[in-house]
Parts: structure tokens; C-alpha cells; sequence
């Protein structure tokens, strides 16, 4: 360890938790500001979904959409890839909120309309989709369940795995952890106004497993590393380092991982497509916030339980 960098993570615990704690405090108050916007697949509503070629006038066709009924509706726009006849092809989804299933005269009226304002772009219905409000609350609820599940099961984990240097301690503290993580999710979802859907869901539960698993590489490491100090060195040295050692590769990992989700995403967004922008984006910032937790949240906790427990026993 001598030729070894050992970096203070735990003497700049205060910095670390200052930069999480003032994220997390711009996130409440663009929450409250923004608030939480949840896709149809959740608060209910139907899509009704259109493809045509060409470039069209977005506030034509707006208006255009709205005439054709009396429900508040909203619409995006991505890049068909099917499209083969040589010309930019979209597909353009119309949105529904409310508990009402659009019937099959108001989607008539409206590809009509449609087909009458557009004539040259070749509007064509292509699917519809309608979610009841109950049935879309009792899914998001069913996500949520199985997100605390995923979490608590992880943390079970940990806290068997590594009781050799206070298991309940490391499992807590990797839970805590991981709530970090998905706050910085969640928050993302809301500062860049993007509704919460399926791709939230598989996002927040592929990111708990990224990130325990660069806890648990660093806890690991913390073992090992007792094993071979034993008590000649406090918790803080002992957590600075291992983490040290294993800090080139959490990173090493990190960057790999988001080259790979950074060019699905510039892809995404060459072609348009929302679908694909909305599970890239939030996984970046949740690989680059586990990679961040694991190393400046999860350990420099610990240590904090083991020294206040250590404390509480010579009182």
C-alpha cells in the first residue's frame, strides 16, 4: 500500500454529502414547482398513433387534433425507421388523458380531419391503446412494490454477506445508498419534464443492481483488507483504502458503461425517437450517480455507524 495513492474519501464525506444534498434540494423544489407528470400507462388515458411523411406545421396540427374533440390532447412525434418509400416517414402518437376510451367515431372524425388538412403527407391510423385510471394506478403501485422488494432483498443480501464487519450497518447503508440513486433519477424525470413510465420502472431497478454492485465490490474490498489489518488502522483508514484500491475500476466500469448508453442515446435522439431518449438519458445519470454513491455515500456511512457504535460502547 506504501506505493499506493490512498485518497481521504471520509475526511471529504461533508463535500460529497453537500453535493447530493443540493441536488436533492433542487429536485423538491422543481418538484414542487414542475410537480410529477405521469404517462397515460399510469394516470390512465388512451393514445391513438398516426403515421404520415413529410414535414407538417406542428401548431396546424395541433389545432387540427383538438377540433376533431372535445377532450384535452397532447402529441409527439418520432422517426418512423420503417419508412421505405424514400421519404421521411413519422409516426405521431395523440394522447388522451382522462378515464374515457376514445371510440371509434372520434378516431373517424379525427383522421379525417387529418386527411383532409394534410392531403399531401399521407396520414394513415396506424394503432390505438386506452388504459383505465384505476388499472394504471394499480400498476404504477405494482412497480413501486417491486422496486421495494428488489431493494430490500439486495440489502438482506448484503447484510449476510459481509457481517464479518457489521452486516446491518453495510446493508442499511448501501439501502440508503440506494435511495439516493433513485431520488437522482426521480428528480432527473422531473427537472427535464419527462413523464414517468415503464422505461422509470426498468431504469430505477437496473440501476439499484449497477449500483449495489459497486458497493458491494468496495465492501468486499473492506474485508479483505481487515483481514490483513485487522485492528492496526480506524474504520476511515480502513474504508479510504479500499476504496482506493478498487476506485480505478468502479470508474473504469462506469465509463464503459455510459459509452455505450451515451451512443444508444445520441442515436436516439439523430432519429427522433422518445421512447429510447427516455430509458438512455435517466441511465446515464443513474450510472454516474451509482458510481458516485458507492464510493462517496455508501462507505463514509458506514464508517460514520461503526465509529458512533464504537463510541456508544466505551460510554
Amino acid at each position: 500500500m506504501k506505493n499506493k495513492r490512498i485518497i481521504d474519501f471520509v475526511g471529504h464525506r461533508k463535500i460529497f454529502f453537500g453535493i447530493s444534498l443540493t441536488i436533492i434540494v433542487i429536485g423538491i423544489i422543481c418538484n414542487f414547482i414542475f410537480g410529477t407528470q405521469l404517462d397515460i400507462q399510469f394516470k390512465g388515458g388512451s393514445i391513438v398513433r398516426y403515421t404520415y411523411a413529410g414535414t407538417v406545421d406542428e401548431t396546424e396540427l395541433k389545432d387540427t387534433l383538438q377540433n376533431a374533440t372535445e377532450t384535452q390532447v397532447s402529441f409527439a412525434i418520432s422517426k418512423n425507421l420503417l419508412g421505405t418509400d424514400g421519404q421521411d416517414s413519422y409516426v405521431i402518437s395523440v394522447q388522451f388523458a382522462g378515464d374515457e376510451v376514445i371510440n371509434a367515431d372520434v378516431q373517424d372524425t379525427m383522421t379525417k380531419a387529418l386527411e383532409e388538412k394534410f392531403p399531401d403527407n399521407g396520414f394513415a391510423y396506424l394503432d390505438s391503446n386506452s388504459v383505465e385510471a384505476s388499472m394504471g394506478a394499480k400498476f404504477l403501485w405494482k412497480c413501486l412494490a417491486a422496486i421495494a422488494i428488489a431493494g430490500i432483498l439486495m440489502v438482506l443480501y448484503v447484510t449476510i454477506r459481509f457481517k464479518k464487519i457489521g452486516g446491518l450497518s453495510a446493508g442499511v447503508m448501501a439501502l440508503i445508498a440506494l435511495f439516493h440513486d433513485v431520488a437522482m433519477i426521480y428528480f432527473m424525470y422531473v427537472i427535464f419534464r419527462m413523464p414517468i413510465d415503464g422505461n422509470f420502472i426498468a431504469v430505477v431497478l437496473m440501476i439499484i443492481g449497477y449500483s449495489l454492485n459497486d458497493t458491494i465490490v468496495i465492501y468486499d474490498r473492506v474485508r479483505e483488507e481487515k483481514k490483513i489489518l485487522g485492528n492496526k488502522v480506524s474504520n476511515a483508514e480502513l474504508f479510504n483504502i479500499s476504496a482506493s484500491g478498487v476506485m480505478k475500476r468502479t470508474i473504469c466500469t462506469s465509463i464503459t458503461t455510459l459509452a455505450a448508453i451515451g451512443t444508444v442515446y445520441v442515436v436516439a435522439v439523430v432519429f427522433n425517437i422518445p421512447s429510447v431518449q427516455s430509458f438512455a438519458l435517466p441511465m446515464i445519470i443513474g450510472v454516474i450517480s451509482g458510481c458516485f454513491s458507492s464510493l462517496c455515500i455508501a462507505g463514509e456511512l458506514w464508517v460514520m455507524w461503526q465509529d458512533h457504535k464504537k463510541t456508544s460502547v466505551k460510554k
